[in-house]
C-alpha cells in the first residue's frame, strides 16, 4: 500500500506540496474548507454577471520566476498577460494644465529611468544590478537566510540597499518626488511601518521583477487559472480534492499513520498546529509568539468603462498604487501601524480588464483594490477607496455599476489562515524573515512526526510562488527517503 499524504488547504502552496507528493508516488488528498479550490488564487463573479474578480491575489510578479513553477511548466500551461507598464503611481490630482503627475515603472528599465529625470541614474543604480542578477536575488530570498548564499555579491548588494532604503539614509537616495513615490508605493506592499528594512527588501525583490523577464504578469482569465492547472496535474497523478471540509482541530483529523510514512501538510496558519495533541511546549510557545501584521480590507468594482485616470499613462498599467507622494503613502501606512486609519489611505489597485477582455462584458471593466487596516477591523473600505481613486481619476464614482467589499474581520471568517485579516501569513519584518514561524534551518518541519507546515508563514513567505509548499514537500520526502529530492527528480 502506498504511503499517504493529507494536505490541508488548497492555496498555491498547499497545491504545490500536493503535486510534488503525488508525483513522488504518494496517495494525496487535499482538504479545502471552501466550495471552490485555490485559496488566494481564486476568481469569481463577485459583483454582476460577466464581471470576473480575483478573490485573493491579482498580479503575480514572482510566479514565473519561482523554481517550483518553472519546473512545473506554469508558463506553458496557462496564458499570461505581460504588461508594458509594471505599475503606476499617480502623484497628485489635476493641475492647471489639465493632467495630473504620475510616475510609471515601465517594463523597460531605461524608459522608466528616463521618465524620472534627475533620478534616472539613481534608479538604474538601485534596480539594474538586481534585475541583471535575478537568480541571485531569488536564491537569497526564495529559501531561507540561515545558510551560505550561492551568489554572495548579489546578496551583499541586496542587503546593503535594503538597509539604506529601509532607514533614514534612504531619504537621500532619490531627489525627485516621482522616484520617491515610485519606490515607496512598492514598499507599501509589505503592510508595515515605513521606512523599514523588511519593507525595503520586499520592494527591491518586486522592483527586480518589474524590469526583467515577464515583469508583473498575470493569468488571462484570472488567478483561478493557476489553481486549476495545479489541480489538473494533481488529479493526473492520482490525487483528490475534498471541498467543503474545514479542519479546525488536528486531534480530530484522521490523516494516517506517521510511523508508516504517512504525511500531514498544512497550508494554514501555524496556529492550527496548536491543536495537535503531541505538540511540545517549547514549540507551542514559539507558535503563540509568532506575530501577525495589519490587515487588508478589499473592495471590487464593476465599472461602466475604464477608470478615468487624470494621467493617460496610468490607464496603461494594470497595477496602480493610489496614494500620492512618498509623504502621503508613509503617513497612511504608519497610521495603520499605530492602529489608526488615514482619511487618504494607500490603495493597491489592479485593473486587469485594460489588457484582458475576458474579465468583463464588452466596454465594461473591473477594478480590484484593497487598503491596509488595523487587525480585525470591521471598516467597510468602499467609500474610502472610492474617494481616493476619485482624487486621481475624476469621474470614477459615476462609472461604478456595483461593488462588493470584504472587511478584515470578514476575511478571517472567510479564510481562518488570515489571522485578523493579515493576508501575508504574518508580520513582514526583517526578524520574521528569519523567524518564520520559528528559527530553524528546516522551518517547514514541525516537531510532530510526519507533520509539515507549507504556508506563507514559512520561507520564503508571501507571494504566489508555490515555494513554501515545495520546500515542505521536499523536506518531507527527504526525511522519509533519507536523501534529498530535487525538482528535476519529479519534473525532469
Amino acid at each position: 500500500m502506498a504511503e499517504r499524504a493529507t494536505v490541508v488547504g488548497s492555496g498555491p502552496n498547499g497545491l504545490a506540496a500536493a503535486v510534488a507528493l503525488a508525483r513522488a508516488g504518494y496517495e494525496v488528498r487535499v482538504l479545502e474548507s471552501s466550495t471552490t479550490i485555490g485559496g488566494g488564487t481564486r476568481t469569481a463573479e463577485l459583483t454582476l454577471p460577466g464581471f470576473r474578480h480575483d478573490i485573493g491575489s491579482a498580479v503575480h510578479p514572482a510566479a514565473l520566476t519561482s523554481a517550483f513553477f518553472r519546473a512545473f511548466g506554469l508558463r506553458r500551461r496557462i496564458e499570461w498577460v505581460v504588461p508594458e507598464a509594471a505599475f503606476a503611481q499617480p502623484l497628485d490630482p489635476l493641475r492647471a494644465g489639465g493632467e495630473g503627475r504620475a510616475a510609471i515603472a515601465w517594463h523597460d528599465l531605461e524608459r522608466t529611468a528616463e521618465g524620472l529625470g534627475r533620478d534616472a541614474r539613481a534608479w538604474r543604480a538601485v534596480v539594474r544590478p538586481l534585475a541583471r542578477h535575478l537568480d541571485g536575488v531569488l536564491d537569497f530570498t526564495g529559501d531561507q537566510l540561515l545558510r551560505m548564499p550561492r551568489h554572495p555579491v548579489t546578496t551583499v548588494r541586496f542587503g546593503l540597499r535594503a538597509l539604506e532604503l529601509g532607514s533614514a539614509l534612504g531619504r537621500r537616495t532619490f531627489r525627485t518626488p516621482e522616484a520617491d513615490a515610485l519606490f515607496t508605493g512598492v514598499a507599501a506592499h509589505a503592510n508595515a511601518a515605513l521606512p523599514s528594512v523588511g519593507a525595503a527588501a520586499s520592494a527591491l525583490f518586486l522592483l527586480a521583477h518589474a524590469h526583467v523577464g515577464d515583469g508583473w504578469a498575470f493569468p488571462r482569465g484570472g488567478a483561478q487559472a493557476i489553481a486549476d492547472a495545479l489541480v489538473a496535474d494533481l488529479r493526473e497523478h492520482g490525487g483528490i480534492v475534498e471541498n467543503d471540509t474545514r479542519v479546525t482541530n488536528l486531534a480530530d483529523l484522521d490523516w494516517g499513520d506517521p510511523l508508516a510514512g504517512d504525511l500531514l501538510v498544512l497550508d494554514t496558519s501555524p496556529r492550527l498546529l496548536l491543536t495537535h495533541p503531541d505538540i511540545p511546549a517549547a514549540y507551542a510557545r514559539s507558535i503563540r509568539s509568532y506575530r501577525y501584521g495589519a490587515a487588508a480590507a478589499k473592495v471590487d468594482f464593476a465599472l461602466d468603462g475604464p477608470v478615468p485616470w487624470a494621467h493617460p499613462d496610468v490607464a496603461a498599467s494594470p497595477t496602480v498604487h493610489v496614494g500620492g507622494t512618498r509623504e502621503e503613502v508613509e503617513a497612511s501606512e504608519n497610521a495603520v501601524a499605530r492602529g489608526r486609519m488615514s482619511d487618504r489611505p494607500y490603495v493597491l489597485a489592479v485593473q486587469p480588464s485594460v489588457l484582458d477582455d475576458t474579465r468583463a462584458p464588452a466596454g465594461k471593466h473591473v477594478l480590484w483594490s484593497y487598503i491596509h487596516v488595523p487587525s480585525g477591523s470591521t471598516l467597510d473600505p468602499t467609500e474610502l477607496v472610492t474617494r481616493q481613486v476619485e482624487r486621481f481619476a475624476p469621474g470614477f464614482r459615476e462609472r461604478i455599476l456595483a461593488s462588493t467589499a470584504m472587511t478584515a474581520a470578514q476575511r478571517e471568517a472567510f479564510n481562518p489562515s488570515d489571522i485578523g485579516g493579515d493576508i501575508l501569513g504574518g508580520a513582514f519584518s526583517f526578524v520574521q524573515a528569519v523567524r518564520r514561524p520559528v528559527v530553524s534551518r528546516a522551518p517547514w518541519r514541525t516537531p510532530m512526526l510526519g507533520v509539515y507546515l507549507a504556508s506563507a508563514s514559512t520561507p520564503p513567505g508571501p507571494g504566489v510562488t508555490g515555494m513554501p509548499g515545495w520546500h515542505a514537500a521536499q523536506q518531507a520526502l527527504s526525511d522519509n527517503a533519507g536523501v534529498r529530492v530535487d525538482l528535476d527528480d519529479l519534473f525532469g
